[in-house]
């Protein structure tokens, strides 16, 4: 390696400032909202470079709406079928930057047994010394619109439910 070469960091995703949200419209009157409570990941990135990987695996099983039998239902085969898929990932080695900051992340979602392409546009993203930790931190707050169809969740398309769902990511990772 020569000198003043661009070198990745390791960086490891804190579940506390990290959240991973479902919304989908519910026959266009509200909009269902529910978020996993286990997550877990790493990230390399590379500012100098522009270059990043990410792997983050979210536990399908705990999936919170805020209502009991509606996260069965959402745990049920008729949609993520977590017995059967109980692990969401996505997995990405292909960062897009606007200047010095991320502006997108693309790779590939598997769920339900089926991987496609996904790109996580970021509405925000910075690097930081955490006080409390006395590490850098990096993170930002991402999104993306799924065609859930994609996947094989095809549970009430039928009966006038939306097809695409907004992924919305906040992740925060802190460098090892």
């Amino acid at each position: 390696m020569t000198a003043g070469a661009a070198q990745a960091a390791n960086y490891a995703i804190d579940p506390t400032h990290t959240f991973v949200t479902f919304e989908i419209s519910h026959f266009g009157a509200a909009t269902n909202r529910f978020l996993f409570d286990k997550k877990q990941g790493t990230v390399e990135f590379d500012r100098a470079a522009k270059t990043g990987k990410v792997d983050i695996s979210i536990d399908a099983t705990s999936m919170n709406s805020g209502t009991p039998a509606f996260d069965k239902h959402l745990q049920s085969a008729d949609l993520f079928n977590a017995a059967k898929h109980p692990t969401i990932q996505f997995v990405s080695d292909k960062f897009s930057f606007n200047g010095d900051k991320v502006s997108e992340v693309s790779g590939q979602l598997t769920l339900l047994g089926k991987t496609g392409p996904v790109t996580l546009k970021a509405n925000q993203f910075n690097c930081y010394q955490s006080p409390m930790l006395k590490r850098e931190v990096c993170g930002g707050d991402f999104e993306a619109t799924i065609d859930r169809t994609q996947w094989g969740m095809n549970y009430g398309v039928d009966w006038g439910f939306a097809k695409n769902v907004r992924l919305v990511v906040q992740i925060e990772a802190v460098k090892q």
